[in-house]
């Protein structure tokens, strides 16, 4: 059964029989907003560039990104499955994913937070249908869902981490406004939440 989280909600990622997750995937789903007025018959639909983020942190620091210009991590624990330039999914299936394999995730690693951006510079404003989701790769059982409400002037998102802890891995969804064009740009607005 799946949890509609809301900003700061935490969620332990365990199985329904108490065992720890394995293999987790983050998918990331959005549309372009409808244009309205002239120029929109003009010009037609637009297409929006979203990208999906992991960022790997030890103690604080970042020690690995997994983007659309590095799509593994350097361990091979965490995985992109690809740019999509356009989106499109909205309310249906992921636009992208990032593959975590939680049990391949170096000891070292104790969060991995995930981030959204708009690459083209639109602002959330023209995206509708926007989505994050944690679904158990094994099973294909989406665990959370995360839903983008309410538009806005800004470029990014930094959407939920996972954490390890003394129990296992928990997720958190963190929804905080950013601006900036790449994870590059999103570190600053990430800092305070590890």
């Amino acid at each position: 059964m799946s949890v509609n989280m809301t900003k700061g909600q935490q969620v332990s990622l365990s199985k329904a029989d108490g065992s720890a997750l394995n293999s987790v995937r983050m998918g990331l789903g959005w549309q372009a907003a409808p244009r309205k007025g002239f120029l929109a018959r003009l010009t037609g639909g637009g297409e929006i560039d979203l990208d999906a983020s992991a960022v790997l942190f030890a103690a604080g620091q970042p020690v690995d990104v997994v983007f659309f210009q590095h799509l593994t991590s350097d361990d091979g624990s965490v995985r992109h499955t690809g740019d999509n330039l356009t989106g499109g999914a909205g309310a249906g299936g992921d636009d992208e994913s990032v593959l975590v394999d939680l049990a391949r995730v170096p000891a070292q690693v104790d969060q991995i937070v995930f981030t959204v951006n708009s690459f083209t510079g639109q602002t959330f404003a023209e995206v509708q249908n926007a989505f994050c989701r944690l679904v158990d790769e094994t099973t294909g059982t989406e665990l959370a869902r995360y839903t983008l409400t309410g538009g806005g002037r800004h470029t990014a998102q930094i959407m939920a981490k996972v954490q390890r802890t003394s129990g296992g891995w928990q997720m958190k969804a963190i929804g905080e406004p950013a601006t900036g064009r790449t994870f590059q740009d999103l570190l600053p607005s990430i800092a305070p939440h590890l």
